[in-house]
């Protein structure tokens, strides 16, 4: 609870400061800021409480899944002073909605209560469709923020249905009410019809088959530093709380009562291959990076879906895959957003001979790659072998070997911008080397291969 009124407090300053004039100061305050919330956050783990009548729990997997939050808003906001340098009168308003967004995030893995849930999604949400749209003379981006206002607030709508009917099946928004409850009592037909309308809405905002259809426009049209954001910090909000929701609602032991749990977790290995086979397929055809990495999000989606098929083991699992695909998905965006400043578009034309003219950032964006793609030693290797060994345990070794196949489908389209950028002639000399964006690149991508060297440190974490 402290983290989050501590998280408020911050963008309210934002705000303030730009009011007093101190626009120069708001990158360094707010990162030294989220700097002091990450250690109130760590002071908080290992404690369990709850605030205001359940409506705020502080357990582990809220303290460990928001310290990730807070971490990857901290390199967001290093990358803001360089992406809105032209933009400077408008920074401060940029950054306080990337902080009120982190609220939200925090709000949704730490809610006990179905209206704080829900409350959550709005504030992150609304945060998103206004970034989506921020670059207001790009007929692009605005169409990205209308598709993305329309496509959230129909899923929003989903979501706030199946509250009402989960509602109206136990009379309280408290989950641990509901619960209860669901132990001890004869469930009425809408709690799983709640929680069923709950978790497509939920597979909106993660991206998954198929509910995806709005990512790849959404993520091209966006500013690149936004669509950094989606990729990351988003998709992992929203799994994290899908992952919650499932398991905090009891809603695995309500469906075996009601002889369902055969059909969930069917749907979940569908929409998981779905999500792997459609995203690496799709992905190969593209030649725009950002509508790529979207595609590749959503195939990372049906991996991380993996883990609701034994989601009373994994929470440890699914953050460290989180951790992995997100530090990854930082350092990529890092060099995009570097070599991609000034540019039209993202095309693959504008990283060719990156090796040549750049070889740290080229490296770097090598190094993000091949962590997405699942090879040694980066970290998104480990969280593959960690998940699929979850998997095969649960006994779900076809959906094992269809991921397997998937990893490999998603090395061409990797390869294929990596090979762009070592065998091509360079199409121009970049000039300058902004401290910020290299910074952000080396310590992502390093806390990437030292997650990957040593996997203990974020897998014992909710053990």
């Amino acid at each position: 609870m402290n983290t989050l009124i501590a998280i408020t407090g911050l963008g309210i300053f934002c705000l303030l400061f730009e009011i007093l004039n101190f626009r120069k100061g708001i990158v360094p305050f707010t990162i030294l800021g989220l700097l002091g919330v990450l250690a109130l956050n760590y002071y908080e783990f290992g404690s369990t409480a709850s605030y205001y009548n359940n409506m705020i729990t502080v357990s582990k997997f809220s303290t460990a899944f928001s310290s990730l939050f807070i971490i990857l808003t901290i390199f967001l906001v290093a990358l803001s002073h360089n992406f809105y340098e032209n933009h400077q009168t408008k920074i401060s308003d940029y950054i306080a909605i990337k902080i009120f967004l982190l609220a939200g995030a925090v709000a949704m893995v730490s809610f006990g209560n179905l209206a704080m849930f829900f409350l959550g999604i709005e504030i992150l949400s609304i945060a998103l469709y206004v970034l989506a749209a921020s670059d207001r003379l790009n007929i692009k981006s605005n169409e990205a923020g209308m598709k993305y206002f329309l496509m959230g607030s129909f899923a929003s709508g989903i979501i706030l249905f199946g509250i009402c009917l989960i509602y109206g099946a136990m009379g309280t928004f408290d989950v641990t009410e509901i619960y209860e409850s669901s132990l001890s009592a004869e469930l009425p037909i809408w709690f799983p019809i709640g929680m069923i309308l709950m978790t497509i809405g939920m597979f909106f905002k993660v991206a998954a088959v198929p509910f995806h259809f709005w990512a790849p426009d959404v993520y091209e049209g966006s500013p690149a530093l936004t669509t950094a954001l989606m990729s990351t910090l988003a998709k992992v909000v929203a799994i994290a709380t899908l992952y919650k929701l499932v398991a905090g609602l009891n809603l695995i032991p309500s469906l075996e009562n009601q002889d369902m749990l055969g059909t969930f977790e069917h749907i979940i290995v569908i929409i998981s291959i779905a999500s792997m086979t459609v995203g690496n397929i799709m992905a190969l055809r593209q030649v725009n990076v950002k509508r790529m990495l979207a595609f590749s999000g959503i195939s990372h989606a049906g991996f991380m879906l993996m883990t609701f098929l034994s989601i009373a083991t994994s929470a440890g699992v699914l953050l460290y895959y989180a951790a992995a695909y997100a530090l990854a998905g930082i350092a990529a965006f890092s060099v995009i957003l570097y070599v991609c400043k000034n540019q039209d578009n993202e095309d693959i034309t504008n990283f060719h001979g990156l090796g040549k003219t750049n070889p740290l950032l080229a490296a770097i964006l090598t190094g993000s790659l091949l962590s997405m793609a699942g090879i040694p030693i980066f970290s998104g290797f480990f969280a593959k072998l960690f998940l699929f060994n979850q998997t095969i345990q649960s006994g779900y070794i076809a959906l094992v070997i269809v991921a397997v196949i998937n990893s490999i489908i998603s090395v061409g389209y990797y390869f294929k911008l990596i090979l762009a950028m070592y065998s091509k002639e360079p199409n121009e000399e970049r000039t300058g080397k902004p401290f910020l964006i290299y910074a952000v690149a080396i310590i992502s991508i390093t806390l990437n291969i030292v997650l990957g060297l040593f996997p203990s440190l974020v897998l014992d974490l909710l053990s």
